[in-house]
């Protein structure tokens, strides 16, 4: 059987679907568990029970500071060991991403996950085509951005749990691999075109004031989290693409820039404008 973590979440959803699309017997688990999944809670190490699980899709437990995502994901890992699972595939952070500010969380769980001696697949994943659209911002009828004429291998959430189903599907012929998940580079601007709206670029310094004064809700650990992104978008560290999720799809990937409009679009109806 395959567990998915994270099951309520929109990549853990998004994964359990698809591979119940494809036939697979799989299963989620989550804190808040809805029928027909397990209760994980990566933060009391006594729920974490694996037992008849054979392929373990690890999703990212990234909210929260690095020791916090490290300790939750050492202790899924150590259950996985204890309850005998059979291989493991996390999602990770693209290879590009070693420059944003919640990379070392990632980087030290493909580590534990290497030493686990269990088998291993990695997916590096690109940041999100819908998370690039929701960062843009309305001011009266125009987008802002930090992101000036910088672009981001963007990627469709979809396309993400679609491949992380087949890695686990057939995790075997995936021993040992560590694939580079990203999409076609999109800009803030190409989004605006496509709105028929300006493009705005707002420098890095009122982007971390406008997070920290102008942001409510924001964890102490997101700021800087979101202003790695804006500066490492801007600075074109996170264009670069790669053929490997084509080649894991067995078709071209979707369009990120269509979804980053339709989320842009969103954003625009619910501010009123």
């Amino acid at each position: 059987m395959i567990l998915v973590t994270g099951a309520n979440g929109n990549l853990g959803a998004a994964t359990l679907a698809a591979l119940r699309a494809g036939g697979a017997t799989a299963t989620g688990g989550s804190r808040t568990p809805g029928e027909g999944t397990r209760h994980l809670d990566f933060d009391d190490p006594a729920s974490l029970d694996l037992t008849g699980v054979s392929t373990l899709v690890l999703i990212s437990a990234g909210y929260g500071e690095d020791d916090q995502v490290v300790g939750r994901h050492e202790a899924v890992l150590d259950a996985a060991v204890r309850d005998g699972v059979r291989h493991v595939v996390y999602t990770s952070l693209t290879t590009a991403g070693d420059h944003l500010g919640f990379a070392l969380a990632h980087r030290a769980t493909e580590r534990a996950v290497r030493s686990s001696g269990l088998p291993w697949t990695i997916l590096r994943n690109g940041l999100y085509a819908e998370l690039f659209g929701g960062l843009l911002t309305w001011a009266d009828d125009a987008l802002e951005s930090p992101f000036a004429e910088g672009a981001l291998a963007a990627v469709a959430r979809e396309d993400l749990a679609e491949a992380a189903a087949i890695v686990a599907a057939n995790p075997a012929r995936h021993d040992g691999m560590v694939y580079d998940l990203v999409g076609t580079p999109i800009t803030a601007g190409q989004v605006a075109d496509e709105l028929g709206v300006p493009h705005h670029t707002i420098g890095l310094g009122e982007y971390r004031r406008r997070l920290l004064d102008e942001t409510p809700g924001l964890l102490p650990f997101q700021p800087p989290m979101l202003a790695s992104i804006a500066t490492a978008i801007r600075h074109g560290f996170l264009d670069g693409t790669t053929s490997d999720l084509a080649h894991l799809l067995g078709r071209p990937a979707r369009d990120p820039l269509t979804t980053a409009v339709a989320v842009a679009s969103a954003t625009r109806t619910e501010a009123g404008l």
